[in-house]
């Protein structure tokens, strides 16, 4: 056991890491690096490396290898028994070798490889369920000191955090694939939104809907968050007619990188570590219908080429196999991004961007089409009151128009959201601006500013001028700077001086 005296910054690394691992399994790669940095850097070792086990071909992979040699050390995996990590997998057993030199279990292939010198290893199993699924490994303890019992300790702790982590995020993927595969079916028979619109801007963008359905032509959507780019899919869709096969929809920013490739194309019995089964990608569940990928933008590079492939030829392989796969789909993307300044970065293939942008659809933000806001909270109001089983009639005059003037930052989503908060707080048959809880700030006009010395008015303008547009970028202070013209360090500084709460 720990000593009595516990560090209590270490306890509170601990703590934090606590935290994440019950409420955050979006990411489990980032996770496990978070927690091998903590281990890490509280034992003082130089390097370190989180091993998991395959147990179909009982050898260890570096997941997660942080230190100079990092990147190198991924290219290489271990048999059961072989090295030190090797042996404590096999043995489900902690170890402190301070001396890997005269220990014969130290395999030193790797270390004279990548050309970094080990002389200790501190190296803990990583358990579920009473099974070993990995090895966390801390090389060298700085300034050449050993490593000891407290070491092992703090790292058996998070050792335990690591195999929770991973616990939990297969237990989520699980659940979540069975959720995606109920909602795919659902979708494909009946699961689609009521279309709201009676702006003149949204009703020619359905008429344009209507005219590029019928094709095969790739649509590229794109607008800001909340505006009801999805909607606009299904409607493509459902004009289309590919209306009675499956719509499947895939979110490109919800997923880590080394799923998402399995998520799009599939893969094949031990393709990598859990691949335990065969699994049909989206594209091939799509085959006949349309697939959307929302946030295209978000899409790592290394999948971008397989998806021009994809678009390019109608084939693609599963993770792991090396058999071509043939699909009829018709691909919807939709971004919230500057797709073209990610293109110019060189964070989105040109020639990618290209094929999707054969037919573009632009859908403008909430506050640009306020005669929408009035059926839509109407629609919102009579879901919200079956769901609640309320009966309240309307809003006020003046709740009404608070909606109308408040710019909607988060567009039909953050309306979505006002509006269920206010059926369930309200008293009264009318839902008032009480009820409604916006922002103030949002809610000033120059009216604000008068009667105030000019400092002071100056001061509130930048404060209010500032607050609208982090709120119309979602709070991301790098495109708010770049859309004012002025430095990310700067707008820091301002809203630290104007104290501006995000």
């Amino acid at each position: 056991m720990l000593k009595n005296s516990i560090d209590p910054k270490k306890f509170e690394t601990f703590i934090e890491i606590n935290r994440r691992i019950n409420s955050d399994y979006s990411d489990v790669h980032v996770l496990l690096t978070d927690i091998l940095e903590s281990a890490t850097r509280l034992v003082d070792g130089e390097a370190s490396s989180l091993l998991l086990l395959d147990k179909e071909s009982n050898k260890l992979f570096f997941e997660i290898a942080l230190g100079p040699k990092g990147p190198e050390v991924k290219k290489f995996s271990l048999n059961l028994g072989e090295g030190i990590a090797g042996w404590v997998a096999e043995h489900k057993t902690s170890l402190i070798v301070n001396d890997v030199g005269e220990d014969p279990r130290f395999f030193a292939d790797v270390s004279k490889k990548i050309g970094f010198p080990t002389t200790s290893i501190l190296a803990t199993p990583m358990h579920v369920k009473g099974e070993c699924v990995g090895v966390i490994e801390i090389i060298n303890k700085k300034n050449g000191k050993p490593f000891n019992q407290e070491d092992l300790e703090w790292l058996e702790i998070f050792s335990t955090q690591a195999s929770l982590t991973l616990q939990n995020a297969r237990n989520f993927q699980k659940v979540r694939d069975e959720v995606d595969l109920l909602r795919d079916k659902v979708t494909s028979e009946t699961g689609y939104h009521t279309f709201i619109g009676e702006s003149r801007v949204i009703r020619e963008k359905l008429e344009l809907v209507k005219r590029i359905a019928p094709t095969d032509s790739s649509v590229l959507i794109l607008g800001e968050s909340g505006v009801g780019k999805e909607l606009f899919a299904e409607q493509i869709h459902l004009h289309s007619p590919r209306k009675n096969r499956p719509l499947i929809r895939v979110n490109c920013a919800a997923l880590p990188e080394h799923l998402l490739e399995s998520e799009l194309f599939g893969h094949v019995k031990g393709a990598f570590t859990d691949a335990s089964q065969e699994r049909r990608g989206r594209f091939e569940l799509a085959d006949g219908g349309t697939i959307f990928l929302d946030e295209i933008g978000d899409l790592p590079l290394s999948i971008q080429a397989k998806l021009l492939r994809v678009l390019q030829s109608k084939t693609f392989e599963k993770l792991g196999s090396s058999e071509t796969i043939s699909v009829d789909v018709r691909i919807i993307a939709a971004t919230n991004r500057d797709i073209e300044a990610a293109v110019e970065k060189g964070t989105f293939r040109k020639d990618l961007y290209y094929r999707l942008n054969v037919l573009p659809l632009y859908i403008p933000p909430l506050r640009q089409r306020t005669e929408d806001i009035v059926a839509l909270s109407n629609f919102f109001l009579k879901k919200f009151n079956r769901e609640t089983k309320k009966q309240i009639r309307g809003f006020s005059d003046q709740a009404m128009e608070m909606l109308l003037s408040y710019p909607w930052p988060g567009n039909v989503r953050e309306l979505e959201n006002t509006v269920e908060r206010a059926v369930v707080i309200a008293k009264d048959e009318y839902i008032t601006p009480q009820d409604l809880l916006l922002p103030i700030e949002n809610r000033e006009s120059l009216d604000n500013f008068s009667g105030k010395p000019f400092r002071e008015a100056l001061l509130a303008f930048k404060k209010s001028f500032i607050t609208h547009a982090l709120q119309r970028h979602n709070w991301n202070q790098t495109e708010v700077a770049k859309v004012l013209g002025i430095q990310r360090t700067y707008l820091s500084k301002l809203i630290r001086e104007l104290e501006i709460t995000i």
